[in-house]
């Protein structure tokens, strides 16, 4: 993820999904008011039935595996993660990949589960999708501060930037959980997703 892609295109993302939950947001509240406003953890595109409606979801998915695939197997120095194919251990240089890999799966998880439940194979409880946001959030939070790349100085404090804005993202999903009509807190996670998406592509 050290390169320019791998932060534009992760960057690009997160600023689309935070801007379709911008808009989204400020759509349902003006429609339900204040006292009909529920928070979501995705929006659908279409109607039930029609094939685009967790469109947002399979982005997540395919850019989730993408993520994936690139940081393990396609740009790691000899396309391959490990130190051979017998020997399973994890060179130095290519911990920050599995860390990256990690945050990647996670989402990943959240996606598919929330694409099952709506396609109706799954009969989760009020809030279990949000409860998976919040989780890769926080693992996400985790791995960037205890990141294994040598993030010293002026790098080290825009790391830390970084951290605010995924801690913003992680305060404001678990407020959706405990209080799921709060138009501000759907409005501070989308914001810190946008936010969090202008400092991938700044770095890159």
């Amino acid at each position: 993820m050290g390169t320019l892609i791998g932060h534009v295109a992760p960057g690009a993302g997160f600023i689309l999904i935070g801007l379709w939950h911008l808009l989204n947001t400020i759509k349902a509240y003006a429609r339900q008011g204040a006292r009909g406003f529920e928070s979501r953890p995705w929006f659908p595109a279409a109607p039930p039935g029609h094939p685009g409606r967790r469109a947002e979801l399979y982005l997540i998915i395919l850019g989730s595996l993408l993520s994936i695939a690139s940081e393990l197997f396609i740009f790691p120095h000899q396309h391959h993660p490990f130190v051979s194919h017998t020997d399973l251990s994890i060179p130095a240089q290519h911990l920050n990949n599995f860390e990256h890999s990690t945050i990647s799966l996670f989402l990943l998880i959240y996606a598919s589960v929330a694409a099952l439940e709506d396609g109706g194979a799954l009969n989760l409880a009020d809030g279990f999708v949000h409860s998976l946001g919040s989780l890769a959030f926080a693992v996400e939070l985790l791995l960037f501060h205890l990141h294994s790349a040598d993030h010293m100085g002026l790098e080290g404090h825009y790391h830390w930037l970084l951290q605010l804005i995924v801690a913003a993202c992680l305060v404001f999903t678990l407020v959706e959980i405990h209080v799921p009509r709060s138009f501000l807190a759907s409005l501070g996670r989308a914001t810190s997703l946008i936010f969090q998406g202008i400092w991938f592509i700044q770095m890159g």
